[in-house]
């Protein structure tokens, strides 16, 4: 397993997110694709996001990372899309054309956790660390 370590934890939080263009425009193409996969391999580096994998499609994109707990997946993506869609703007004055209202990405995005601890491994633990009573899923030490 590959844990990272901060000043006072230790931690493997993985996050498989998905993200899609406004209206499903396949507007990631060519140097705008590029251009988005940099602004994130960016952002991800000043936040101390590990990026373990991830595929720029033409109206969406698809991100494996590992992130500090000091990071709620919300400020993820919000950093991630606001910073991709500023520079795009910049960069490509073009897509304003397109996107009028100053939004490149669609509202929501999909985001599940990704770990290496299956649930099966962690009621395995539970159940042989304690003495078993089946009328209690919460214990504390005798």
């Amino acid at each position: 397993m590959d844990y990272r370590y901060g000043s006072h934890t230790v931690y493997n939080i993985e996050y498989h997110f998905v993200w899609v263009t406004k209206y499903r425009y396949k507007m990631l193409t060519g140097d705008v694709a590029l251009r988005v996969r940099d602004f994130v391999r960016q952002t991800c580096e000043a936040f101390e996001i590990r990026i373990i994998s991830g595929v720029v499609s033409k109206d969406h994109v698809h991100l494996l990372v590992s992130a500090p707990p000091t990071l709620a997946p919300s400020e993820i993506m919000r950093r991630i899309k606001g910073r991709a869609a500023r520079k795009l703007f910049e960069e490509f004055p073009g897509l304003k054309k397109r996107y009028w209202g100053q939004h490149f990405w669609a509202r929501g995005y999909f985001c599940a956790t990704a770990g290496q601890v299956t649930d099966e491994m962690i009621q395995s633990y539970l159940e042989h660390h304690f003495e078993p009573n089946p009328n209690d899923n919460f214990k504390t030490e005798p």
